[in-house]
């Protein structure tokens, strides 16, 4: 899948010193990018919108 539109962004709760950060673009139609921001040119991880939002709802419940 071409992601050369994506509009990658990085988490709110990202510290702002450049350091590991993961970075999600959800404005792709019908999939979620999400990438490691020191690699950005490299492989990306694709969800189906539904798996992601059990992703986040998942990790959210239990910050």
């Amino acid at each position: 899948m071409e992601l050369n539109g994506a509009r990658w962004r990085k988490s709110s709760r990202s510290s702002g010193n450049g350091g590991d950060c993961v970075e999600v673009a959800d404005n792709l139609p019908g999939v979620v990018g999400v990438r490691d921001s020191k690699d950005p040119a490299g492989p990306a991880l694709l969800f189906a919108p539904p798996a992601w939002r059990a992703f986040v709802a998942r990790i959210t419940e239990r910050a």
